[in-house]
């Protein structure tokens, strides 16, 4: 059941993704994000009188919180800002190397030490990700590296997660909607377009789906160990492949599948060596 429900919850991501690429082509990014939020606190915000969940009487640790918030809309803002100009399973590659980004950000932010095996297969997918880079002066690009960026946001929020373990996760959603609401609303106010009822709806639907995604996600974490859940993220890439091909006719060349098959490896043998060492092992549930 946790397995179902983990690939479940990134089939939904890859979804979500499909829905912003058709909205960020006709909207400012910054507008997209911030009817998105609304859509994803119309779902949380009633989940939590439910569950009883009280998000605002008492916030734990307030700064992290807010660091968090800024990093998930930042690192959702370049997302859609790189699937206007790419494809994504281009995206979707960088974001995947999350992993690899997040060996280094434990050891800089946690002091988490890692052995020699894991520090080669860091190596390993950072090549991966050069290769997926194309870096040459005639093929990298700017929404290449936008995406790289994005995906190094991810998994330092991913790193926070674990100063946060004692918040609930319909209470961390809600703080993140919020944290999205204000900053990009404050950005959207000036690039503000008109939008038909039809597409009002789809940039709701975003946060809809984004938001049961995250709880399918969190809920498989309760059904199944992460470390058995984590290689099964990387359905997202094949996803991606799919959705790219048959809504965009977007191709991915053999460069881009070859630094996605290293990313992945990679990435999974980090899973494995922490699992291995009886550490935690980290599942990305605050996908954009």
């Amino acid at each position: 059941m946790g397995i179902g429900l983990t690939l479940l919850g990134y089939f939904l991501f890859a979804v979500n993704d499909v829905v912003a690429k058709f909205m960020v082509t006709t909207f400012g990014v910054a507008q997209v994000l911030t009817i998105r939020a609304v859509g994803g606190l119309l779902i949380l915000l009633p989940l939590a009188f439910i569950k009883d969940e009280k998000p605002f009487r008492s916030v734990n640790v307030p700064f992290v919180q807010a660091l968090r918030a800024t990093l998930i809309t930042v690192d959702t803002s370049l997302f859609y800002a790189a699937v206007v100009y790419l494809s994504l399973a281009d995206v979707m590659t960088f974001y995947m190397a999350g992993p690899i980004y997040m060996t280094v950000a434990s050891r800089l932010v946690l002091g988490e030490r890692a052995g020699w095996r894991r520090w080669s297969a860091v190596l390993l997918g950072f090549a991966g990700v050069l290769i997926a880079l194309r870096p040459s002066s005639s093929t990298m690009s700017a929404p290449a590296l936008l995406a790289c960026l994005g995906g190094i946001a991810s998994a330092v929020t991913v790193v926070l997660n674990r100063y946060l373990a004692g918040t609930k996760d319909t209470t961390l959603g809600i703080y993140q909607g919020i944290g999205s609401l204000v900053l990009a609303g404050a950005v959207a106010i000036f690039h503000w377009q008109p939008a038909t009822p039809r597409e009002l709806v789809g940039m709701l639907v975003l946060g809809f789906i984004g938001a049961v995604a995250h709880l399918v996600v969190t809920r498989s974490l309760k059904l199944a160990p992460v470390n058995v859940l984590a290689p099964f993220q990387y359905s997202l890439l094949l996803w991606g492949m799919i959705f790219g091909v048959v809504f965009f006719n977007d191709m991915p060349d053999i460069q881009m599948i070859v630094g996605a098959a290293i990313i992945v490896v990679a990435g999974v043998f980090i899973s494995h060596r922490k699992a291995k060492k009886g550490e935690q092992v980290a599942l990305s549930v605050d996908l954009p």
